[in-house]
């Protein structure tokens, strides 16, 4: 994929979390656990922050970000990739759901890593910050409802 400048960049990013934020929407109706259900209907209001975050974002106006530092389990490095389908099954989904923060998380590294302004590079350090955590997230979920299953 080649963009032709930061706006490229940014519009990509705002489709991504869009379909970010309807696929959470459906992932909520095949939830296991009623929390779960919860997490990724709060989850599809985050991808909708961002997405505006995204949209309104000027490059002098950003504000600085906290750095975190997120534990990776690692399990999506070792799970086979998996097409959206509607009638796909919970693990499924939830593999679908980690592979896709994975990507997100290496968007907005890459973005980070090529900026130039502070500011800027504090906002997709942010982002990156909230992929990571919904991985970890995913792949608990998969642990315990996947892993300990079989």
């Amino acid at each position: 994929m080649h963009f032709s400048g930061f706006e490229d960049v940014i519009r990509f990013a705002i489709e991504k979390e869009e379909e970010a934020m309807n696929f959470y929407k459906e992932l909520s109706k095949t939830a296991r656990n009623p929390a779960m259900e919860s997490v990724f209907l709060e989850w599809s209001s985050v991808e909708k922050k961002h997405k505006e975050l995204l949209e309104n974002l000027k490059i002098s106006d950003t504000g600085g970000a906290k750095i975190e530092n997120i534990t990776d389990l690692k399990i999506g490095d070792y799970l086979v990739d998996v097409e959206q389908r509607p009638d796909m099954s919970y693990q499924d989904a939830l593999i679908l759901a980690i592979k896709r923060e994975e990507k997100s998380f290496k968007l907005y590294s890459d973005l980070e890593a090529r900026c130039k302004e502070k500011t800027l590079c504090d906002t997709f350090n942010h982002l990156k910050q909230e992929e990571a955590k919904h991985k970890l997230k995913l792949e608990t979920e998969y642990d315990e409802f996947v892993l300990k299953e079989n």
